[in-house]
Parts: structure tokens; C-alpha cells; sequence
């Protein structure tokens, strides 16, 4: 395993109003998606995946992506902040609807395991990317920042063992299309340190480590230490959840995506910038878990709010 010096900063991309929210049974309230989202770049976050351009039928908590973003985009308070914000986009409707809403990242999304991505879009990884090749011609066309999830890389809640090469050759293929970023993804949460190490190395002697960004889920405890497996090898761009929200439709008993909260302990304490306020992130973690009903799902958050409310 090849070590460089760890990062100085790290950037986050906030995904808890998209990933986060998207499993919810109860419906959401857009105005409540929209104080979420104000809330976390008022706490610093500058990627912010807010919506998905997916079908109702299938996720009828994403209906509202539209009138979410314009709703941000209505707020002269945000203004002065700079933000990036991204959409999940299945298909070339999808795009349309996500450049019509005036996105500046768009997401399409496939695995390293065929098995999943016949369970989770009904069809093989070489015919989803295929789907993807007109999504990312538009994205060109419009310079949106394209990114590509690839699921399950660390495993699979249906085949089982991914292997590690697996991963880097669907990379390779999404970069054949004119994908930007990859997004490599533990949906499950299975994965451990060292395979992390294997894996992301892998995809780095594809695309290059500056350009992967780390998915990781908390399902076995293992996220934080996951991440820090990729930050030794000089990965620089993770994904988190506020107060941990999400899950996996797809994958049955996965839990929710390592919290941004979490996340940012970690890195402030090994002297790493991530340009967030800890502080406000917590209130934040508290309020969106107390709104929708959920516990508090972030260690760091709960021990800090308690502390607060002494």
C-alpha cells in the first residue's frame, strides 16, 4: 500500500438532503428541505447535493427537487455564499430537469457489481453506462461537472465479494463518457481499512486519486476508519450525511451515511481544514432529526449538543 502525506484540507460534500432524505416513508415538507439546505451552507458547505431528478413513482420523497432549489436560489441571504449544487440524474430527462433548475453538478449512478445494478436499474454495468453517454454529452454542452457513483465497490448485498479491480474498470468506463469525478461508494458499509486501501488504489491507477471522492456507510462502524484508509492514500474529497441520515433502498439492512458531524471531528482533529463550523453543523443534525423524527444519529453531534444543553 503506497502512503503519501495526508491532506491538508478536505472538502465535503454534503449529501443529507438528497441521500439522506430519499428513504424517508413520511413525506417531507419542501420548505423544511429548503432550511436544511440553508442551514448547511450557512455551516460552511460548499458541494451540497440537494435533489434527485428520478422518477415519483419510484422516489416520491425527490418530487420537490425543483421547487427546492428554487427556493434556495430565492434567498438573497445565500447569495454571498459560494455552493455548488448537485442532483442525481438517471437518464437524459433527468438532466434536462436538473440544467432547467440550474444545477452546477449532476450525478449518474451505477455499481461494481452486476447484480446489483440489475436489481437497482434493471439492466448490465456496460448498458447503464451506455445510458449515460447522451446525459454526459448534455452535461458537456451545458459545462455541468459531471460525477459517476459507482455502488457497492466494496461489496454487495446480493453477490456478495466485489473484486477489487472491479470498481477501477467501471471508472475507466465512466471516464470513456466524459465523467469528471468518481464517486466510489461502500453502500452496504461492509468495508474495512485495508481492502478500502486496495480498492481506491486500484481506482487511482485509473483516473487518478484527485479526481475519486470516498461514499462510505456506517452500517458496521467501519466509516471513519475507511476514511481515514483513503486520506493515507491522499483522497481528498468524501462524502457524509448530516446527522447521519440515509440508507440504501436497494440494499436491505444498510444504515445511514457516515455523518458529516463525524467526519468533521475526525479531520479538525488531526489538524486537516474543511472550512465547516462544527458548532453549527450539530445544531443543524439536532434540529433536521428532531423535525422528522429520527434520533440523533451523529456520536460526535450528541456528545457536543448534550454538552450544549448541560
Amino acid at each position: 500500500m503506497s502512503m503519501i502525506k495526508l491532506p491538508t484540507r478536505v472538502t465535503l460534500v454534503e449529501v443529507g438532503p438528497r441521500d439522506g432524505l430519499q428513504n424517508e416513508k413520511t413525506p417531507i415538507a419542501t420548505a423544511i428541505k429548503v432550511d436544511l439546505c440553508k442551514q448547511l451552507i450557512e455551516a460552511g458547505i460548499q458541494r451540497l447535493e440537494a435533489a434527485a431528478f428520478v422518477s415519483p413513482k419510484w422516489v416520491p420523497q425527490m418530487a420537490d427537487g425543483t421547487d427546492v432549489l428554487a427556493g434556495l436560489k430565492a434567498m438573497p441571504s445565500l447569495n454571498s455564499y459560494k455552493v455548488s449544487y448537485s442532483a442525481l440524474v438517471p437518464n437524459l430527462k433527468g438532466m434536462e430537469a436538473a440544467i432547467e433548475a440550474g444545477v452546477q453538478e449532476a450525478v449518474v449512478f451505477t455499481a461494481a457489481s452486476e447484480a446489483f445494478t440489475a436489481k437497482n436499474i434493471n439492466c448490465t454495468i456496460a448498458e447503464s453506462i451506455e445510458r449515460f453517454r447522451p446525459v454526459a454529452e448534455l452535461a458537456r454542452a451545458h459545462n455541468i461537472h459531471l460525477r459517476g457513483s459507482i455502488s457497492c465497490a466494496l461489496g454487495c448485498p446480493y453477490q456478495g465479494e466485489v473484486p477489487i479491480q472491479s470498481a477501477a474498470e467501471v471508472a475507466l468506463r465512466l471516464q470513456d463518457i466524459g465523467v469528471q469525478e468518481f464517486d466510489v461508494a461502500d453502500t452496504i458499509g461492509i468495508g474495512t481499512a485495508l481492502r478500502v486501501s486496495q480498492v481506491f488504489e486500484a481506482v487511482g491507477k485509473q483516473v487518478g486519486l484527485n479526481r475519486v471522492a470516498g461514499h462510505f456507510h456506517d452500517t458496521y462502524g467501519q466509516a471513519l476508519a475507511n476514511i481515514l484508509a483513503a486520506l493515507q492514500l491522499g483522497v481528498s474529497t468524501f462524502h457524509s450525511s448530516i446527522a447521519g441520515l440515509g440508507g440504501c433502498p436497494y440494499a436491505k439492512g444498510a444504515t445511514g451515511n457516515v455523518a458529516t458531524e463525524d467526519v468533521v471531528y475526525l479531520l479538525h482533529g488531526m489538524g486537516i481544514e474543511t472550512g465547516l463550523d462544527l458548532h453549527k453543523l450539530v445544531s443543524t443534525g439536532a434540529w433536521i432529526s428532531g423535525t422528522i423524527g429520527k434520533p440523533y444519529g451523529s456520536r460526535s453531534g450528541r456528545a457536543l449538543w448534550s454538552r450544549k444543553n448541560v
